[in-house]
């Protein structure tokens, strides 16, 4: 018998290194790995979602997803026009990011793909087809983004450009500036190119206000997001994208072969999440974040006298150990030593000697985590 070999469109990609390694979390460890909110979800859903439990029958939706769901999402972007027919619900945004992926670009194409960034982009791309390309958000500055560096990545066959904000694994927002030089160098250089927004940390923020998004300033956006992050909903797999019609409409034919239609439990309960209730909730997971955040951020520099990056969003701060050793090394050790960190290089080669460390924890727990981490330092040759 013929043995199996994979098609070609899965060579070489293997599980994401992000569960790679807190996979490997051992009882008692603390995990600074994964990007799940440790806070609940607010009560409001959740008793929608039991009402709908027990109340009523769940099959399927329309495999767009619940018409008044959609017009929900579709408000959300007044400055974007947008119509219930061009939203589709899906299973998480990490789908959204597939569909659009997947429907946007043919073997060849470039996906400019910020650098670092979302272990998924380029994984994706891959599978499309298409060839990744990566603009710097350097180290050295803290992981702002660069212009020069963008406009010069920007080529012919550019026909994808993936922006995140705020950032995975960063937490850095692009400031409105950003955005529109952005959107002019897109317009300038690759006219025809679409640009995916990533916006599924942009309610969780710690800046004066809320980050902008570049559907405000590029036409030819498609946004993608949900309620994992914001609403604490991670495991109920709830997300959208939104956008071109024509491109919204490709995206729903592939959803229904894939997926057939989002958790119908999972879309009804979702309604609540734009109540006032739990946008109050939402406001009081970012006090919390945002406080442990400031403690984290002490602790690391104090304790561990480590330079890190304040983050503007999010629930990650990037943690520089390069004078540790690798990433990779780095991470190994703090995994021996009890806590589950991130190696840097998983997200790119500009985060190569760094840590992602996420905060979704108590404070006690952030305090114990991070003497764990001196305690692994000292295992290390500086």
């Amino acid at each position: 018998m013929k043995q199996f070999q994979l098609p070609t469109f899965l060579r070489g990609i293997e599980k994401s290194p992000i569960r790679q390694i807190t996979d490997r979390a051992k009882p008692g460890d603390i995990s600074f790995g994964l990007g799940e909110p440790d806070l609940p979800t607010p009560d409001v859903i959740r008793r929608e979602a039991m009402r709908v439990i027990q109340e009523e029958q769940n099959g399927y939706t329309l495999q767009a997803g619940l018409p008044a769901l959609r017009e929900r999402v579709a408000a959300n972007y007044p400055h974007m026009n947008l119509s219930a027919d061009e939203v589709v619900i899906t299973a998480g945004s990490q789908e959204a990011l597939y569909l659009a992926l997947m429907t946007l670009i043919e073997a060849g194409d470039e996906v400019l793909i910020p650098n670092p960034g979302f272990v998924a982009y380029p994984t994706i791309t891959q599978m499309a087809g298409g060839r990744a390309a990566f603009y710097r958000l350097p180290a050295k500055d803290d992981f702002s983004f660069d212009l020069e560096d963008f406009k010069a990545r920007i080529t012919s066959k550019t026909k994808v450009v993936i922006c995140i904000s705020p950032s995975n694994p960063t937490g850095r927002a692009l400031a409105s500036n950003d955005l529109r030089d952005i959107a002019q160098a897109v317009a300038e250089r690759a006219p025809g190119a679409f640009i995916i927004s990533d916006e599924i940390y942009r309610e969780l923020y710690y800046t004066p206000e809320r980050p902008g998004s570049i559907s405000e300033f590029y036409p030819r956006t498609i946004v993608i997001s949900g309620l994992s992050k914001s609403m604490s909903m991670t495991g109920w797999r709830l997300g959208w994208v939104c956008g071109d019609k024509d491109v919204i409409k490709s995206a729903l034919v592939l959803h229904g072969y894939v997926t057939t239609c989002a958790s119908t439990i999972s879309q009804k309960a979702a309604l609540a999440a734009w109540t006032t209730e739990a946008e109050d909730a939402v406001e009081q997971h970012r006090r919390i974040f945002g406080e442990r955040r400031d403690h984290l951020v002490a602790l690391i520099r104090g304790e561990c006298g480590l330079r890190c990056v304040a983050p503007d969003g999010a629930f990650y701060t990037m943690v520089d150990v390069s004078r540790y050793g690798s990433s990779v090394e780095v991470a190994e050790a703090m995994l021996d030593a009890g806590v589950v960190t991130v190696p840097g290089s998983a997200f790119g080669s500009e985060s190569e000697g760094f840590l992602r460390i996420s905060f979704c924890a108590d404070l006690a727990e952030l305090g114990e985590g991070v003497k764990r981490m001196s305690v692994a330092l000292k295992s290390l040759k500086k």
